[in-house]
């Protein structure tokens, strides 16, 4: 034990020291608007103590507790989330960010490449930021929309007077809409060409996030089975399309490969078996397993069963090489696991458990709702799909490429959200004939803040947060960071960002972004933050 303390205490010291001056900058910054967000939030917080929680998911309530206590330590806002261990999660990642680099976001491969850092270890689900909730505060509670002062709103003229120049940035390409949505009362504040359908790149990723959760429940889970056939003795594999199952050693509670295959080996021993025949059983998913742009480091081959995405390196994140059959590797590390535990097996392949099959174990992925937090976290292209794909199977739909952008476009159809001119190739955004509108990504996330859907918010608790965590980690570090959290998205030639904003008035703003035909990512990127940044500095009225 001495000898660890003194390998970490150099560590600890030099994290701090690089923290410490950046936290007071941030701080110090963020003072005013924090003290203009506790001055609007206070009348609805106390219609929070007045309110009972809403029947519904647990994780609102909490949400919504977390946040008024989050307004009473103004900080919090600008420095970040709390984890439920009372460790100030963002800052942890922040000096885990500084000291490495990580994967980028979805980008092709001759895009340039943006940081996705993370903290090490296993991957985690996203934190839940204080200003997530801000400006829903009493409405959340009661059940009822925020009725608040018409003057409290920016209005139309404002917002085109401080956001019309930014958006003619050269940098944005010449095609570009936008559109920005006050959370709390449905109200479109501006629009600027939203319903124009472009190429969204990552934020497609919000839409597959809210098909996802209205099809199948933040509290659903995947589950991978290891199952014998009684006549012939034949163990099967069988998956159940989880992205995050794990073979790591350390499966920071995601479902682990090596649980089962333990498991597994003891309940075939209480059957007098130490030698079978393997296989494995991928059949839940139809049709190619290869995204339609090709073999990509941006996304493993899309299967049923997989561990640790298929990645050749220890990387939880970010563009790598994967294998080319996530599926036989899978089952292949499977296969060493038994032997360790004392059971031999045939060379796997691939076949399809009967309904006789016997279930021997059994281990399941943390709920929908986390993993819909680390898919937009951190952009994760394997999420995403497995996501889309789920949906298709929860609700009836071909499970392939084709049949999830079928099942996720009709379930926000059925939500009743503006998905004329919307088409989805895939789950990720990374096909560049995906079509979203401004319109149809601010009506995803003013539906994720609807207090009559709690079930839909991790969608809103998975955005990244400026200046801290996921895809935004580098971004936002002088300007709206903790304020800003927003989903990113780049492919070439395409520039999008679509999240919430609290503006000085602590309103709670759902902004989208959209710009094609630029030229220079770094200048597109800086521009579309200009502007989130300003909505966050103004009141536009």
């Amino acid at each position: 034990m001495v000898r660890v303390a003194n390998a970490v205490r150099p560590r600890l010291a030099r994290a701090a020291g690089i923290v410490r001056p950046r936290l007071a900058h941030v701080a110090a910054t963020a003072k005013p608007q924090a003290a203009r967000l506790a001055r609007a939030a206070r009348p609805q917080l106390a219609r929070i103590t007045k309110a009972g929680p809403p029947a519904g998911s647990w994780r609102y309530t909490a949400g919504a507790a977390t946040a008024g206590l989050a307004l009473t330590a103004v900080v919090v806002t600008a420095a970040g989330p709390w984890d439920s261990s009372g460790q100030r999660t963002a800052e942890r990642d922040r000096v885990a960010a500084l000291e490495r680099t990580g994967g980028t976001d979805h980008a092709r491969p001759d895009d340039s490449s943006r940081t996705s850092d993370r903290a090490a270890g296993a991957p985690r689900p996203a934190p839940s930021a204080a200003t997530v909730l801000t400006a829903l505060g009493g409405a959340a509670q009661a059940g009822t929309t925020v009725k608040s002062a018409p003057d409290a709103l920016p209005t139309g003229t404002g917002l085109t007077g401080v956001l019309g120049p930014l958006l003619g940035d050269p940098a944005l390409g010449a095609r570009h809409t936008a559109a920005v949505v006050d959370v709390a009362t449905g109200r479109r504040l501006y629009d600027a060409g939203a319903g124009r359908a472009l190429t969204p790149a990552s934020t497609t990723k919000i839409a597959t996030a809210v098909a996802a959760l209205s099809a199948m429940g933040g509290e659903h889970r995947f589950t991978t089975r290891a199952v014998l056939e009684p006549d012939t003795r034949e163990l099967v594999l069988v998956g159940g399309g989880d992205p995050t199952l794990t073979a790591r050693a350390d499966a920071g509670g995601w479902a682990s490969l090596r649980t089962l295959a333990a498991s597994t080996a003891a309940a075939l021993k209480k059957r007098g078996l130490t030698k079978v025949t393997l296989s494995y059983d991928t059949t839940l998913y139809a049709g190619s397993r290869i995204h339609p742009i090709g073999v990509n480091p941006n996304l493993a081959p899309v299967t049923a069963l997989s561990a640790d995405e298929g990645r050749t390196d220890d990387s939880d994140s970010g563009p790598t090489a994967r294998v080319g059959d996530p599926a036989a590797d899978a089952t292949a590390t499977f296969a060493a696991l038994l032997r360790t535990a004392g059971v031999t097996t045939t060379s796997p392949g691939p076949s399809k458990a009967t309904t006789r099959a016997q279930s021997l174990a059994t281990v399941a992925s943390p709920p929908l709702s986390a993993l819909v937090e680390r898919m937009l976290t951190n952009s994760d292209n394997d999420i995403a799909e497995a996501l889309a794909r789920q949906t298709a199977v929860a609700t009836g739909v071909r499970a392939d490429f084709a049949g999830a952008g079928r099942a996720v476009h009709a379930q926000l159809k059925k939500l009743g959200l503006p998905v004329a001119g919307a088409r989805f190739r895939d789950g990720s955004g990374l096909d560049r004939q995906d079509r979203l509108t401004a319109d149809l990504l601010t009506a995803l996330l003013v539906a994720a803040g609807d207090p009559r859907r709690p079930d839909l918010r991790p969608v809103l608790t998975g955005l990244p947060v400026a200046g801290f965590t996921g895809t935004l980690t580098s971004r936002y570090t002088d300007g709206a960071a903790g304020v800003v959290r927003a989903k990113t998205g780049t492919l070439t030639g395409v520039n999008t960002l679509a999240g919430t904003v609290v503006d000085r008035d602590g309103r709670l703003l759902a902004f989208a972004l959209m710009a094609a035909g630029t030229t220079d990512p770094a200048a597109a990127q800086t521009a579309l933050d200009r502007a989130a940044t300003a909505l966050a500095g103004c009141g536009c009225r």
